[in-house]
């Protein structure tokens, strides 16, 4: 199962990040405790790929956000330094 959101940057995935961050490190902490059985590592493995996929969606939506945030602030000063 994918998510629809993963496929447009646009838009914000339904877990937050922070939630979707600590699942992924609970998913990893168990992995690496053994214990399972291999099914059950099978599928511990596929959520951590989906909370993975998650959390590189949130921050790609904020690195643009950032980026955004800089050519605003360079046009704003580009703009500036012409008025002088």
């Amino acid at each position: 199962m994918t998510d629809p959101s993963a496929d447009d940057p646009g838009t914000t995935p339904e877990v937050p990040y922070e939630q979707a961050r600590e699942e992924l490190a609970e998913v990893v902490s168990r992995l690496e405790a053994g214990g399972t059985t291999l099914e059950e590592s099978l599928t511990l493995w596929e959520r951590g790929e989906e909370l993975a996929a998650i959390c590189q969606q949130w921050l790609d939506g904020a690195r643009a956000r950032l980026e955004r945030a800089q050519q605003r602030a360079a046009q704003r000063d580009d703009r500036g330094a012409g008025a002088e």
